[in-house]
């Protein structure tokens, strides 16, 4: 008998069966089901084997009693008749359609049904053969589509979103920690460690008192350390190449020698039981991870200039979050209550608009329902201690209006203007489109400027300096969307948005409670960024930020 599966093997399963519920047609809320299953117990903090041998399952968000059940017996046994069956239907080889950008499930269906195609490979045979413009509901335009699809998974092979490869580093070092009981100090190093939005490679780094080594385990390479090299090692496992070029030649101008096998002297070894300890024998300030990709950092430190980087415990409030108003999964006060939980003294609920009839866009008497809800809520609350404030995610229209007539524009404290169709216009257009948007004087913040998804679909075309500039002249701040799927505003531009004076705000697009979480992503690519928290929105305390949307509300009125 195979040993019980782990929450992330479970995890797995529950989104291929969400995969194969779409592609054979299932209602979307059944899907929605599995796939939020799925992001829970990736991220479960207690053991599942615990949860199931107290059958607790049905304590986990949206985890009812069929789904418990599913859960369990996929923990206990690794499959369920429901997968069984699903596995029948369809070779696994069509669930990479799946990955390939403009590929939905119906039409991932049809390529199976109609063409009997099973694999990527086969799938760019047939379209370079020209044999999707002869079936009903593909076409050329999908076969050009699909083989610029390809083209990017090629390109990102082997690359990991930085959540998944952070779950492997925990499972990795958690497991260390246990059969090895005399390793200390055991931490992820590496891209994960740099705070890189897409990892390669995931690696640890311990310190033993026995050995010095490295090796692999489930995947990830472990370096093994002696104490009074730890510092050295970890550094070099952290990399970036650039970075650690740049620290051997410093190093080397002061008489030092510096390489992955420590740290010398001609007097003989220098001990460096951490990396302050490294930086300092090159006198420099310590170098925090993320900024270490040869841009020019060392130099900053050298003249005692280094950004004071956001940290977590800045973030003072979530802007821009759904509930079930439209396509979230939790109601709005519980999503208020759970961002209360986490010490936040303020929550932005933002909804898609109403153009967003995919993902239950509100209409004017949803507007007025939920901003009826919300002014309950916020009578509950002590003043000054929480409040909820009125948003809207709205979409950007073709000519870069708004979503809303200003009437109801008004009724917002913020808003978030975001891009969610016509991924395919020009450079110029998609540029003009969102300078538009910015310069209506409702928005207060552009949500994900680029449009990407990491790993799924490219970033489309657009002039984002140019966005920049826009931001900075109207004082509309730019969303680092903290979802691990998006990361957007890359990090590469922070430097430029801060050069230019424009405000950021790091805001999680949570569409459940679970969600709420993954600001610590936006917080890392925003360090990565060389963000301070004095540039940051929502690391404005509640006075200040209310004042903050109340003087643009004030504009508006003029």
């Amino acid at each position: 008998m195979n040993p019980p599966l782990d929450a992330p093997a479970v995890a797995s399963l529950l989104t291929e069966i969400g995969q194969r519920m779409e592609l054979t047609d299932e209602p979307p809320f059944k899907v929605r089901a599995y796939y939020a299953a799925a992001e829970t117990l990736a991220a479960l903090p207690t053991p599942l084997h615990e949860l199931v041998a107290h059958r607790k399952l049905r304590d986990l968000p949206g985890v009812g009693e069929a789904l418990a059940e599913k859960i369990a017996r996929l923990h206990l046994t690794g499959s369920h008749p429901t997968l069984d069956f699903l596995r029948t239907q369809m070779p696994a080889g069509v669930l990479d359609f799946l990955k390939v950008s403009g590929l939905g499930p119906k039409k991932a269906a049809l390529l199976y049904k109609d063409l009997r195609l099973s694999n990527l490979e086969e799938l760019e045979a047939a379209c370079r053969a020209g044999r999707l413009r002869d079936c009903k509901g593909l076409g050329e335009a999908l076969e050009k589509k699909v083989l610029q699809g390809l083209e990017f998974l090629k390109r990102t092979h082997g690359l990991q979103l930085v959540h998944s490869a952070e779950e492997l580093a925990q499972f990795v070092c958690v497991g260390l920690a246990a059969e090895h009981p005399r390793l200390r100090r055991v931490v992820p190093a590496g891209p994960l460690r740099r705070g890189c939005e897409v990892v390669d490679y995931v690696c640890i780094v311990a310190e033993s008192p026995d050995s010095e080594e490295d090796f692999l385990q489930s995947g990830v390479r472990v370096f093994l350390s002696f104490p009074r090299r730890y510092g050295v090692v970890l550094l070099f496992a952290t990399g970036g190449p650039k970075h650690l070029e740049e620290l051997c030649a410093l190093a080397a101008s002061k008489g030092i020698q510096l390489s992955e096998k420590g740290l010398w002297r001609s007097g003989g070894e220098i001990c460096a039981y951490d990396e302050e300890a490294v930086y300092a024998a090159l006198e420099l300030p310590f170098i925090e991870p993320e900024l270490r990709e040869g841009l020019g950092e060392i130099a900053l430190a050298a003249e005692g200039r280094l950004p004071h980087l956001v940290r977590r415990e800045d973030i003072r409030g979530i802007l821009h979050a759904h509930t079930v108003f439209s396509d979230g999964a939790d109601t709005l006060p519980a999503m208020a209550e759970a961002v209360r939980a986490r010490g936040c003294e303020y929550f932005g609920v933002a909804e898609h608009s109403q153009s967003a009839g995919y993902a239950g866009g509100l209409k004017e008497a949803n507007v007025r329902a939920q901003h009826e809800l919300i002014d309950e809520l916020n009578a509950q609350y002590e003043p000054g201690s929480f409040r909820i404030f009125k948003g809207i995610e709205s979409d950007i229209r073709d000519d870069g209006a708004l979503d809303y007539p200003p009437d109801i524009l008004r009724r917002f404290d913020f808003i978030v203007a975001s891009v969610h169709s016509r991924f395919n216009f020009s450079k110029e257009q998609q540029t003009a489109r969102l300078i538009a948007a910015v310069a209506d004087p409702h928005t207060t913040i552009v949500g994900h400027l680029t449009g990407r998804l990491l790993l799924q679909r490219e970033a489309y075309k657009v002039d984002v300096d140019a966005v920049l500039q826009a931001c900075a002249r109207q004082g509309v701040a730019v969303e680092i969307n903290a979802h691990p799927h998006r990361l957007d505003l890359d990090w590469r531009w922070h430097r430029r948005a801060l050069e230019l004076g424009c405000m950021l705000s790091i805001n999680p697009d949570a569409h459940s409670i679970p969600e709420l979480g993954v600001v610590r992503w936006g917080v890392a690519v925003a360090r990565k960024g060389g963000v301070p928290k004095e540039r940051i929105l929502n690391c404005m305390e509640l006075g200040e930020i209310t004042r903050w949307f109340e003087a643009r509300r004030r504009k508006l009125e003029a």
